[in-house]
């Protein structure tokens, strides 16, 4: 499947079902290593081609800081999918303004110093706005965006990608590890406990 194909989906959605003069939410979901910022960016790229106004939110820009994601007393694939983010203020912050038009502040995570900076985004009231990130489809989030897209990629694939990607974990045995440990248990989590792939409005096969 291609970004023709998903533009002209989500194109054809936009048109049939839309009227209000407001933002579009699109979500782009998949696991670690599925090519979410890759695809965000390929159709960000479709459709400003076809005369639409596009900003792209990174959901990993608005994480916590270390001390309340680690070290909490939780294992650490729940820190990984409960902690990560503080979901409510995602929620409120984020998805239900975008959907008001009113002014954003969001907080955005500077890894250097591991400090939180609130920030404000400027979006155009009527612009399409494509959200990447994982677990984007848990339910405190999915009602507001208006076409979900996921990026069905398989675990092998994914986990070529992360553990050459992420060195800074340390060397091929505790990236390994720490993925099992951390983040392939809460993907699991999310995928039994979410059916992320049946949820979504189109599903993108990545290879």
């Amino acid at each position: 499947m291609s970004i023709e194909q998903v533009t002209e989906m989500l194109l054809s959605r936009y048109q049939k079902e839309f009227s209000e003069k407001r933002r579009y939410i699109v979500g782009i979901d998949g696991l670690g290593g599925a090519g979410k910022t890759t695809v965000a960016k390929e159709l960000r790229h479709a459709l400003e081609l076809a005369d639409h106004e596009v900003f792209i939110v990174h959901l990993d820009d608005h994480i916590v800081e270390t001390h309340e994601r680690y070290g909490t007393g939780n294992d650490e694939w729940f820190e990984y999918y409960f902690l990560q983010w503080d979901i409510r203020l995602i929620e409120t912050e984020l998805f239900r303004k975008l959907h008001a038009s009113g002014s954003i502040t969001l907080p955005f995570y500077h890894s250097p110093t591991d400090t939180v900076i609130t920030k404000p985004i400027h979006l155009a009231p009527s612009a399409f706005i494509l959200i990447e990130g994982v677990f984007l489809q848990r339910k405190e989030w999915r009602r507001y965006v208006d076409f979900m897209v996921y990026i069905d990629c398989s675990h092998e694939l994914r986990a070529e990608r992360v553990l050459d990607r992420d060195v800074y974990l340390g060397d091929d045995q505790a990236r390994l590890d720490k993925y099992r440990r951390r983040y392939w248990l809460a993907e699991d989590y999310y995928v039994d406990e979410v059916d992320p792939i049946g949820s979504a409005d189109y599903v993108y096969r990545s290879r």
